[in-house]
């Protein structure tokens, strides 16, 4: 059974193989020849070899069905042509159809396909290996080779052979693997098997697959490889089938206005997916066109594609913007070249050309006196720049007439006015009208370009009437200084602050009040405004301020407010409280010391007194008890010993002012203070002895300058037998006595036999000189000098008398007549 079933199958498949064959004759004959292709390959093909590549679409653009005529060969939709079973050609020619239909468009055509078989080489015996290596390989190693992008064919097409010598004596099979044979792209090369030749199958791309690297084989039937595998390179070379493009859709640059010629705005860029550095991408770019029919205001560099100014003329106000075509083409920019268009948009930028100006040179307004903070007028301002830019943002002021700052002028950002405002109340009995000079400029600098004005800035006249309004008193001045002396008493008036009324002048029927929560430092006076004191000021207060807010209500009820800036000042006429005396002793039994205080302050800077002790390491040891309001009992608390303590008393009038005292206690081992005085007494003589002698010493250094500057003035007359009347004038003579001596008979003149001066050894005691005159057998002794007796005076080696005196009464007489006399502590000087 098993062969008959299988005689049966065999029987079947053979009628659907003839049925196919006659349907494909059918079909021939209502089919359309598209074309013929040729195929060179092995006498032998085993299954599963690609035999080449059609291109389908050439003949069918959409294919839906692929069918072959003969079943030994397999169709793919790309073209490829596979064999299904190994096929022996007997003879050197193939021949079969690939038939293509389209159903939906009822079409179809037939592609009619040629294989020519090569003829094989006879087989020679293979000698020893060694011999195979010697030989000189010529032939195995091809320069690479190269393909055109995007060829037309007919394929498949040769485009190179690889050749082994040692083919020569062998037979060599030769095969190929890599990208493009078996790897992908698939099937779009292949290498005979007998004569190396190299095959395309179709057209390649070469911005996809710009080479290929496959790696070419040769061996022997029985697997033996005389060569080693060989690297060969298929290049595609390039084809302008590409076109250049922009790398943006649109480009947009921003120039300044009125910049000079060459400056340049930006650049553009281009790409070429073509072999680089060939003039398939060797790129040139022009301006087509502008959007204007203006003179052309750009330029642009052919090679770099850098877009520059050609003139000075752009103006923001007039076009601000320009839009450009720009081309760029490839082939060095030639006319066969591949070109594409662009477009460029450049902005204008502004800048500030255009001064700012008002709509009308002259404005007037109105307002009413003493308003503040009130907008009086809104101004326009003009400028031609781009709105809300800072060449067009306006900035005002007063340049005239606001000298005193009652007014300013703002920016309204949203509409660009000027922002009129009163900020100061104006009085309308000073001005009622003022005249305003505004300028308007911009927030950046004035640009100065060809055809714009010189002027910067704009100006504009503003007139403002000033009406009339009643209004409330007004204190003259505003701020009214005070000086408040130290020691006032409450209710001491210190000033005197009117308010007027505006109107009038005149401060009659406006009443006067302190504002509520101020300082209590004074009051005033509800009907003159007199400013008195509230209150004592302690010492501690002088040097502080206050500002002291004062109302003033005129009889409409309308108010009017001062400021009263007082100032505490010092106490001129106080004196601080004192204690008197201040020098105490107390004996050894501690009697308490009275220390008294006293001032000559009146109330409150007077009694009653307080008393403490400042020091207090003083306080520790010594207390005081209150006696009266002006006395207190100061005494030891403990222990101490003898000696002299200062002890500091604080006194605090009524009024709390404070005056300190040092007081100085002698602690003195004594039962009454008596004794310790006699001590103190006769310290106090001993230095007053010292004073007295230094004193004495002066007045003898100042007699002896008399006594010299007299001697050089009449020591000429010591020659002369008498004495000159003025001798006695510039002399002292000493005389212990108080009353007159002996009298002197001749009371004009002491007759001298012989005069002569001698000056006297110097006093060892007290630095006394001495003189004497001899005079006819009879002497004068005269000396200079302090506390010394006749007798001292002798003592000290004052010469004897050689010869008799005067009697009293001629003494008495001389002396009355010629002399004056004058007592000097025991000394008599003779003067006219």
């Amino acid at each position: 059974m098993a062969p008959a079933a299988a005689r049966q199958g065999g029987s079947l498949c053979r009628t659907a193989c003839r049925q196919l064959l006659f349907g494909l004759l059918v079909l021939s004959l209502f089919c359309e020849a598209c074309k013929k292709v040729t195929f060179n390959v092995p006498s032998k093909l085993e299954a599963g070899t690609l035999v080449g590549r059609v291109n389908l679409k050439e003949c069918l653009k959409s294919t839906e069905h692929i069918s072959s005529s003969d079943p030994d060969f397999r169709i793919l939709e790309d073209g490829s042509v596979y064999t299904t079973n190994i096929i022996s050609l007997s003879s050197e020619k193939k021949t079969f159809t690939i038939l293509l239909k389209d159903i939906q468009r009822h079409e179809e055509k037939k592609i009619h396909v040629n294989l020519l078989a090569h003829q094989k080489k006879t087989p020679k015996t293979r000698h020893t290996r060694d011999t195979v290596l010697r030989r000189t390989k010529r032939r195995w190693a091809p320069l690479p080779s190269s393909m055109m992008e995007n060829s037309l064919g007919p394929f498949p097409m040769q485009i190179q052979q690889v050749q082994s010598d040692t083919a020569q004596n062998y037979v060599i099979h030769y095969t190929a693997a890599g990208p493009g044979i078996d790897q992908d792209p698939k099937g779009l090369f292949y290498i005979e098997r007998e004569t190396g030749n190299i095959f395309a199958t179709g057209p390649v791309d070469r911005e996809q697959y710009p080479s290929f690297q496959i790696i070419c084989y040769a061996t022997t039937p029985d697997g033996y490889s005389p060569e080693k595998p060989l690297p060969h390179i298929i290049k595609i070379e390039d084809d302008n089938d590409n076109a250049p493009f922009f790398k943006q859709d649109l480009f947009e640059f921003v120039v300044p206005e009125h910049c000079n010629a060459g400056t340049v705005v930006g650049k553009v860029i281009a790409e070429d997916r073509d072999e680089p550095n060939t003039l398939h991408t060797k790129l040139r770019y022009r301006i087509v066109s502008e959007q204007l029919p203006l003179p052309q205001m750009f330029s642009i560099h052919p090679e770099s594609g850098v877009i520059t100014t050609q003139i000075q003329q752009l103006d923001r106000e007039i076009i601000n913007r320009h839009v450009l075509l720009i081309e760029v083409r490839d082939m060095d920019g030639q006319s066969f070249g591949l070109c594409n268009t662009g477009t460029v948009v450049i902005n204008v930028g502004d800048i500030n050309d255009n001064a700012p100006y008002f709509g009308h040179s002259f404005y007037e307004t109105k307002v009413l006196e003493n308003r503040v903070n009130v907008e009086i007028l809104r101004i326009p301002c003009l400028d031609k720049d781009e709105p809300n830019s800072p060449a067009w943002n306006c900035r005002f002021s007063i340049v005239k007439g606001n000298e005193d700052n009652n007014f300013a002028i703002t920016t309204d950002g949203r509409t660009n006015e000027g922002v009129l405002c009163v900020v100061k109340g104006l009085d309308y009995e000073t001005t009622s009208l003022r005249i305003l000079e505004i300028a308007a400029s911009n927030e950046i600098p004035y640009a100065v370009v060809p055809y714009s004005s010189s002027l910067s800035q704009s100006s504009c006249t503003v007139r403002v009437t000033i009406l009339d309004d009643d209004e409330g008193p007004v204190f003259r001045p505003c701020l009214f200084p005070i000086t408040i002396d130290g020691c006032m008493t409450v209710g001491t008036v210190v000033g005197k602050y009117l308010a007027e009324d505006p109107e009038t002048g005149n401060s009659e029927g406006i009443r006067y009040r302190i504002a509520p929560g101020q300082s209590n430092w004074i009051t005033i006076d509800e009907n003159s405004g007199e400013l008195r004191t509230a209150k004592f000021f302690d010492k501690d207060m002088a040097g502080r301020q206050c500002n002291i807010t004062v109302i003033a209500v005129d009889q409409s009820g309308k108010t009017g407010t001062g400021t009263v800036l007082a100032n505490v000042g010092a106490c001129s006429r106080y004196s601080y409280p004192t204690v008197t005396p201040k020098d105490f002793t107390m004996c050894r039994d501690r009697k308490p010391v009275y220390i008294t205080a006293v001032t000559s302050n009146e109330s409150p800077y007077s009694a009653p007194f307080r008393f403490d002790i400042s020091d207090r390491s003083m306080g520790s040891g010594w207390q005081t008890t209150q006696q009266d309001d002006r006395s207190i009992l100061l005494s030891p608390r403990t222990d101490i010993p003898f000696g002299i303590y200062k002890i500091p008393i604080n006194v605090r009038d009524n009024a709390g002012r404070l005056g300190t005292t040092m007081v100085t206690v002698n602690y003195c081992d004594c039962t009454t203070p008596s004794d310790c005085g006699i001590v103190r007494q006769s310290s106090s003589a001993i230095t007053l002895g010292v004073w007295a002698i230094l004193a004495m010493i002066l007045g003898s250094l100042l007699l002896l300058l008399i006594l010299i500057t007299l001697c050089g003035c009449y020591g000429t007359g010591a020659v002369s037998k008498h004495v000159p009347d003025d001798l006695a004038n510039q002399n002292l003579i000493i005389s212990n006595t108080e009353a007159p001596g002996e009298e002197v008979m001749d009371p004009n003149i002491i007759p001298l036999q012989a005069a002569t001066v001698n000056s006297c050894d110097q006093g060892v005691g007290m630095g006394t000189i001495g003189h004497e005159v001899k005079t006819g057998g009879q002497s004068f002794e005269m000396s200079k000098g302090g506390h010394q007796t006749l007798e001292s005076v002798r003592g000290y080696g004052q010469s004897t008398v050689e010869q008799g005196r005067y009697s009293y009464s001629e003494w008495q007489n001389f002396m009355h007549s010629r002399l004056g006399e004058e007592p000097i502590r025991g000394h008599t000087l003779i003067k006219n």
